[in-house]
């Protein structure tokens, strides 16, 4: 059995510009796992730095409101959508799909990362 306490997890800020923590990662962990999971926090007023994954993405919101922007390809075209998110909400974000989210808030916005398959620096374009 393998549990990773929050607390006990590195804090680091992310290419996004998200405070992160990797709860759950193949790479960091003797578990077998394909993808990984992340912890992060958008301070009120700030905003995620728009950002590329070559892998899908799901955001878990677990505390505060955001606006979650992605933008899609799909033959040709870009499709733009910009959602208010809260908790309880699961957020899809496909492969290769930009994507930033703002807290307009006055608390933070707290959400959780899965990645698959798990997150690698090279997989991420940062824009």
């Amino acid at each position: 059995m393998l549990i990773r306490k929050l607390l006990d997890c590195e804090e680091f800020i992310a290419g996004d510009r998200t405070l992160l923590r990797e709860l759950l990662h193949p790479d960091k962990q003797p578990i077998d796992l394909r993808y990984s999971l992340a912890h992060a926090v958008v301070a009120p007023g700030d905003t995620s730095t728009p950002h590329a994954l070559k892998t899908s993405e799901v955001y878990y919101i677990l505390s505060g409101i955001g606006d979650m922007h992605i933008a899609s390809k799909t033959d040709n075209d870009t499709t733009d959508e910009v959602r208010r998110v809260q908790p309880g909400d699961a957020i899809y974000i496909p492969p290769n799909a930009r994507q930033f989210i703002h807290n307009p808030g006055t608390e933070p916005l707290v959400f959780l990362c899965i990645v698959d398959p798990a997150w690698r620096v090279q997989d991420e374009i940062i824009f």
